[in-house]
């Protein structure tokens, strides 16, 4: 089991570099700026979690591997199988990430300013899914469980998956709209929220369809 977590670790590191290293050079390369702009909200309130959380599922999915290779037990019912599964889904999730970033061009950010105002994008990707970056990043998350299914991977993903609820409800799709209104509202109608068709909303309504 030690390989698959060190293969599980290096695919993590590679998807850090790229999705967050990297970015981060070609943003500033751009536009001059990181794309960084941190937690918001007050301590306590759903934005602030979401950043929070965010975090703790980027430190538990490192921290899985590395307790498996100190000793930490796989969860029951792991295979070969679900191993080399979980390796092609980590592999389709960071190279979707790369997919959605390059997408989201000069607007990418890490967080929400809600004084800043950027682009919306809908082509690509975005056409489909207002999220694809963190679809993917929820894609790469799940893959690199299955690699190593331990209780630290399985709270790590519970984590991410509850972050990116947050950020995107919360705060992501308030700031839209208020940024963007009838432009974004007609957007939200066609494209899904994490998925393509899943989670649109009425044009003239903030609420989801049932």
């Amino acid at each position: 089991m030690t390989g698959w977590a060190w293969a599980a670790l290096a695919l993590y590191g590679f998807w850090l570099l790229i999705a967050f290293g990297l970015r981060t050079l070609i943003q500033r390369r751009r536009t001059g700026d990181s794309g960084f702009r941190g937690l918001s909200g007050a301590p306590g309130s759903a934005s602030w979690w979401a950043g929070v959380l965010f975090i703790a599922a980027l430190l538990g999915a490192a921290a899985a591997p590395v307790a498996t290779l100190a000793g930490l037990p796989v969860a029951g019912g792991d295979t070969l199988a679900v191993r080399w599964a979980g390796t092609a889904i980590t592999a389709l999730g960071i190279a979707g990430t790369l997919i959605a970033q390059r997408a989201m061009g000069a607007s990418w950010r890490v967080g929400v300013d809600q004084e800043e105002r950027t682009a919306l994008i809908s082509n690509g990707p975005f056409a489909r899914v207002r999220n694809p970056i963190f679809t993917t990043m929820a894609v790469t998350g799940l893959g690199l469980t299955l690699m190593v299914t331990n209780i630290l991977a399985l709270a790590s993903l519970a984590a991410l998956v509850i972050a990116i609820e947050l950020q995107v409800r919360v705060v992501e799709e308030p700031y839209l709209r208020a940024v963007h209104g009838p432009d974004y509202a007609a957007y939200a109608a066609t494209a899904g929220r994490f998925v393509p068709g899943v989670g649109r909303q009425h044009a003239c309504t903030t609420h989801t369809k049932p």
